[in-house]
């Protein structure tokens, strides 16, 4: 992983250490929660190389807007795509997926999450290093 000096690449504040939620992220990630009710948008920003593991929500479906820096985007079975400023993903329920930064840039994106009953997001394996450099 290349060191970067901090430059937020987003347009909204990054927020704090994303500590809550560290044990499924390889590196360090910031959150800052946007909306909480309705709606629950959080801003998500990545150091250089930091991405989270698998994961998949359950009876909800996810939305990336990607509002600064470089990162992927990646289900499973699927090659990675590279995301930049202004793309959308789409993610459908019950997919497993991962995002995060490239290995050499800050990365920020809007997760929305649609709105849904009895949902859960069930966390799996890390994206390994091997994967990762794959990119």
């Amino acid at each position: 992983m290349k060191e970067n000096n901090y430059k937020n690449p987003g347009v909204f504040p990054i927020g704090e250490k994303n500590d809550a939620f560290a044990k499924y992220f390889v590196g360090q990630s910031y959150l800052n929660m946007l909306s909480t009710s309705g709606v629950v948008i959080g801003n998500v920003t990545f150091e250089p190389g930091c991405r989270n593991n698998w994961h998949i929500h359950h009876k909800r479906g996810q939305i990336l807007m990607v509002t600064g820096g470089k990162g992927w985007y990646q289900a499973w079975g699927e090659p990675a795509q590279e995301l930049n400023p202004g793309d959308v993903v789409s993610i459908p329920p019950e997919v497993k997926h991962w995002h995060g930064a490239a290995d050499d840039r800050w990365f920020s994106h809007l997760a929305v999450e649609v709105p849904a009953e009895d949902t859960s997001n069930e966390w799996l394996e890390p994206v390994t290093d091997e994967e990762y450099k794959k990119l």
